[in-house]
Parts: C-alpha cells; structure tokens; sequence
C-alpha cells in the first residue's frame, strides 16, 4: 500500500486565493514539503493548518528524495507545495516528483495560482499561442544571447525576473527586440502593490528607470511575439516610401517607412533597390 504525493498550488499573493481542495489536502497529510519553512508557516497558520512542515528546496532535494520516496512507499501522503504559486514552475519538486512517478507512487495535482498564466490572462497580449522561458541569465552577454534566440519567436513570450535585475533586462529587450516591440510588466499580482504596464519597450524601460518602486517585489515580463509581415504591410510601407523619397534621402525615407508601418527595414531596403 503506496502513499501518495499531492502537488499543490498555493497563492502567489492574497492568501485568500486557494482552493478548498487544497485547503483539505494540507490539513490531511501527514506533511508538506515547503520551500521555505517558514515563509509557508504563514500560510498554513492563516488557515489553522497544524499539519508537519518539512523542508524542501533547491539545495536538499537531491538528498532528501530517497528517504522522501521511502516515506511514500511505506503509505504516507505527502504534499508538495513552493513559497508561492505552483512548484515546479521555475520551483523545486522536479526530482522528487519524477522518482515518485517511476516509483510507481500516485502524484495527483491540485490545480491553482500561477503567476506567469495570472499574467498573460490580464496581459492584453495574445495567449492563443505562448512560450514560458522562466528566468533568463542574470549576466548580460548570456541573457543577450538568450533573447537573441527568441528574437523571431511570433509567440508571446514569458519571463520570470528579479526586482534587482527587471531595469538591465528590459534594456536588453529593448537593444534585441528593438524600441517599439510591446511588452507588459506585471508586478506583485493579487498583493497590495498589483501594477500591470503595457508599453513599447522604449517607454517601459523610461518608466521603470524613473520610478524605483517598479524595481521591487514579484515580476513577470510579457514580450508581444515578433509581428508576421504580409504583402499588404509591405505594399503599405512602400506607398509610405514613394511619398517620402520626394523629400527625403533614400535611407532615411525607408527608414522613417519601417519604423511607420512596422516591417522590416532591411527587407524595405532590399524591395527599393530592386524596384530601382
């Protein structure tokens, strides 16, 4: 008679945010892996939970999931849970979850908060297609090279980032995605501080470097995919062009037309020279 291991969301903010499934699920096992001990004591003491709180996080998962597969395997239940949101989830649990599952120990989630799919949901982005990176390289010439990579993507994209770090990446967004790529900044949802921005890249990085407050707390970064350019942009910036060499030097007017209508510059150039 196996135990099992429940894998429960938690709130990322407001402790109201949890579900009564989950709420019954903490208070009947025999204990909760916690990130953070003492972060999640919280929580539980919020909610008159009394159960056992055992620690788990990235630098003991390794060691500790043996004797935590062990405890499964004699019939105890388990619950998993991070400091906020979903585990696993640029959280720990992978290891412990993966050696249950080919433990053949039941792992049944308790669907809940998560901060980047809370995000994208007030975003004002498109979700029909999206891709979730976490946390991007805390150097620069690494993470550069990273959104490099992503550059082309036409899918939103997802970030997770530090409050000490969020002004140097938008910097790196904005030098490889370019000035005007809109993104969205979403920070401390569901707290007191809840702030979501939607801009260009240009004016958020404006914003956030004028204002200290935006470079605290809990931050999800939303980049718009990169536009899908048709005939129909093309024939427009064209047009745009036509009216613009009249006083303009060539480079300049494709330019002023790219930046306009949002194609490629490069790709206008090309289209003007072979017009020529």
């Amino acid at each position: 008679m196996t135990g099992e291991l429940f894998v429960v969301a938690t709130p990322i903010g407001n402790l109201g945010d949890i579900s009564l499934r989950a709420l019954e699920v903490l208070s009947s096992v025999d204990a909760i892996l916690a990130e953070d001990t003492r972060h999640s004591r919280r929580l539980l003491d919020h909610h008159g939970i009394t159960t056992p709180l055992w620690s788990l996080h990235e630098h003991n998962e390794k060691a500790k999931t043996a004797s935590l597969i062990d405890d499964l395997s004699s019939g105890k239940k388990l619950a998993l849970i991070s400091d906020a949101g979903t585990p696993l989830i640029s959280d720990p649990g992978f290891c412990l979850v993966r050696e249950a599952r080919d433990a053949g120990i039941a792992v049944m989630p308790l669907p809940g908060p998560c901060a980047f799919v809370a995000a994208l949901s007030v975003a004002g982005l498109a979700s029909d297609a999206f891709s979730f990176f976490g946390f991007l390289p805390p150097k620069q010439q690494a993470r550069i090279n990273a959104l490099k990579r992503l550059a082309d993507r036409t899918e939103t994209l997802i970030f997770y980032e530090a409050p000490h770090r969020v002004l140097a990446t938008l910097a790196d967004m904005q030098t490889v995605f370019g000035d005007d790529r809109l993104a969205v900044m979403a920070r401390e949802l569901s707290k007191s501080y809840e702030t979501v921005k939607k801009a260009s890249l240009l004016d958020l990085v404006t914003w956030v470097e004028s204002d200290p407050n935006q470079q605290k707390g809990e931050i999800v970064l939303l980049i718009e995919g990169k536009r899908q350019q048709t005939d129909a942009d093309f024939s427009q910036a064209l047009s745009l062009y036509d009216k613009l060499k009249a006083d303009l030097p060539m480079k300049r007017a494709v330019k002023l037309a790219s930046e306009v209508t949002g194609v490629s510059k490069n790709q206008l150039y090309q289209m003007v020279i072979s017009a020529k």
